[in-house]
């Protein structure tokens, strides 16, 4: 189980509301901006940008207990990505003004998020390294490795993969039919295994 960002009763105590989204439905948009603090109840969301021909491009896959959406909380800028749900999804939102007086009176948690961007920005320079190789073996793989460590199924030593064969090629830039065939050929190779069409890894 993925550990929660901040408590969820102390979001609720510092006037945090539920709100519920549909599969496929934004929870914000690139460009605008940002009022709230988000924290996944249930759910997964994707952040994503989508390029001027209309390519979607998936930055992250955010799971219940962490946050999205951060940056301008900080740095008063709008949103950089959009994030869209890929599930019926609950989140946590607390206005931005509260979030930053929560802060000050709690510190610990301060440091736990310079801790949590300073941990997805290290992640961030690994993917950029990674997909700068043509090989789409070792850009596959880069994702599965990523996403094992926070996925909350295991079967059998190995970690349910919970994204698609597409979300994989938007992650990557590489064509769902390459990500198809490469997985397929880690397969074979034992390096991971495919079960009912779900890859555990």
């Amino acid at each position: 189980m993925n550990s929660t960002m901040v408590d969820e009763n102390l979001l609720l105590s510092w006037g945090a509301t539920f709100k519920m989204i549909s599969k496929e439905q934004p929870l914000f948009r690139e460009g605008s901006s940002g009022l709230f603090y988000h924290q996944i109840v249930s759910g997964r969301v994707k952040w994503m940008n989508i390029d001027d021909d209309g390519k979607e491009f998936i930055q992250a896959v955010i799971q219940s207990g962490e946050s999205i959406g951060e940056l301008p909380l900080f740095d008063d800028g709008p949103y950089v990505s959009s994030a869209v749900a890929l599930t019926d999804t609950t989140v946590l939102r607390l206005r931005k003004d509260d979030f930053l007086r929560m802060l000050h009176e709690h510190p610990e948690i301060h440091f736990a998020f310079t801790r949590m961007i300073t941990h997805r920005l290290r992640l961030k320079f690994i993917l950029m390294k990674e997909l700068s190789y043509p090989d789409p073996v070792r850009k596959v793989l880069t994702v599965l490795k990523n996403y094992r460590n926070v996925s909350e199924y295991e079967a059998d030593g190995r970690k349910r993969i919970q994204l698609t064969r597409q979300q994989i090629a938007n992650m990557t830039g590489i064509r769902v039919e390459t990500v198809i065939r490469t997985i397929r050929s880690l397969s074979e190779e034992g390096i991971l295994h495919i079960d009912g069409g779900k890859v555990y890894f």
